[in-house]
């Protein structure tokens, strides 16, 4: 190219480094060096002078150098810069959301913190979902069973099918586990007359813990793995395959969590009949990574000292429920089938606090390096929920979770079912 035209990308590159240094530089506490080098002055062999550089970070750190003396930072205007925030977020999303996306169905519940997609089959849901997981709030998406067969995810479809196999069952009620045929798991999902009785005579309340998972349910159960494939939520970030699914996309070195997918089923009906729902079949605790949650097939006992369907939506009607959750549970063609709490990250340190401190009121012992939440050794119940908010600020997110209902979580989010 010309020389002139030469001159001028070169000026115009010079402009662009200097520029976004001196705005680096503004908070720097350096000795005016805007972007530090990425080199070391020595090597494990001894030798002397840097290794391989990062090139264009060390181009970077050679024009700052000599465009911008350490002495004198460059004059910006720091007021145009600055964007101020809008002093109520939840409801500027929220009007923004309804003008951008009048095209889909949803709704804001739990005092505005959790977004709900009700129309599963709107291929722009992940438009609106991308808006609301950037502010790390959970999401609810309705009518999965609908894309679902059925018939695959009834208890006694799973154990005519695998009712040999050997798994390992949480007591809920005194988190002892054994390892026993899951035959008689099943046998007891809806009949409690066939289920395990303990000690004193009470019924136990079982949960089978993760089976099958990962590589193990696809091996198991293809038929049902490609069951739920096909019936995934947002498919773009909930699908392996998925195009924003970052985990999909790693490399092959890095090492990932298992992302499942996992099958947890659990007796919950004896829950809702216990004194303050004291005791959960997942306790409080934390996900390493972001987790979706389809509730699959709900199971209505029979048997003595179950409560019937009315008496369980009595129990449910005495949380604190949104309104339109309310709703939810007077219409008919509705099925419910757990009950979530959920906190926000941001919450976890003074949830562990509080948990410490009603474990010493209650004469235990606690541990310095006892963690609380990572030991999942609590369920939360309705009065230390309370508690929770009046001393700490700390405000439960109650959600309940219907028949094909797909909870969507954020990594780092606490919560119990």
């Amino acid at each position: 190219p010309p020389s002139s035209q030469n001159n001028e990308q070169g000026s115009t590159l010079r402009d662009l480094l200097t520029t976004t240094a001196g705005k680096l530089r503004l908070g720097s506490t350096d000795a005016g060096i805007a972007f530090a080098p990425v080199y070391s002055t020595g090597t494990a062999t001894g030798k002397s002078g840097r290794t391989m550089p990062n090139i264009l970070d060390d181009i970077i750190a050679s024009v700052v150098e000599n465009k911008i003396p350490p002495n004198r930072a460059p004059k910006i205007n720091v007021k145009s810069e600055i964007k101020e925030e809008p002093k109520d977020d939840k409801k500027s999303i929220q009007d923004d959301c309804s003008k951008r996306y009048s095209d889909i169905q949803y709704s804001w519940i739990c005092d505005k913190h959790v977004l709900w997609l009700r129309d599963h089959k709107n291929t722009n849901n992940w438009k609106l979902f991308k808006e609301c997981w950037k502010q790390g709030r959970p999401v609810l998406v309705s009518g999965m069973h609908k894309k679902m067969n059925f018939s695959l995810w009834k208890a006694e479809s799973i154990s005519l099918d695998f009712g040999n196999q050997q798994a390992d069952i949480l007591n809920c009620k005194d988190s002892i586990i054994s390892n026993t045929n899951v035959k008689e798991f099943w046998d007891g999902f809806e009949d409690v007359s066939k289920r395990q009785k303990v000690k004193n005579g009470e019924t136990a309340l079982l949960k089978l813990k993760d089976w099958p998972s990962g590589e193990d349910f696809k091996t198991m159960m293809p038929a049902r793995y490609e069951d739920l494939l096909k019936s995934l939520p947002l498919p773009e970030y909930c699908s392996p395959e998925g195009k924003l699914n970052l985990a999909s996309h790693l490399p092959g070195f890095f090492v990932r969590p298992d992302l499942g997918p996992r099958l947890c089923s659990a007796y919950g009906e004896c829950v809702a009949a216990t004194k303050d729902h004291d005791i959960g079949t997942t306790n409080l605790h934390i996900e390493v990574s972001d987790v979706v949650n389809i509730l699959v097939y709900v199971g209505i006992a029979k048997g003595n000292g179950v409560l019937s369907k009315s008496g369980v939506l009595k129990k449910l009607e005495e949380e604190d429920l949104d309104d339109l959750l309310r709703k939810r549970l007077k219409d008919s063609s509705e099925l419910p089938g757990a009950l979530w709490h959920i906190y926000a990250g941001k919450d976890a340190d003074k949830i562990r606090e509080f948990l410490q401190k009603i474990a010493k009121e209650q004469g235990l012992e606690v541990l310095p390096e006892h963690d609380p939440i990572r030991d999942q050794s609590w369920y939360v119940n309705k009065k230390l929920r309370q508690r929770l908010f009046e001393e700490y600020g700390v405000k439960t997110c109650t959600v309940i979770q219907f028949l094909g209902d797909a909870i969507i979580l954020p990594a780092g989010a606490l919560h119990q079912v």
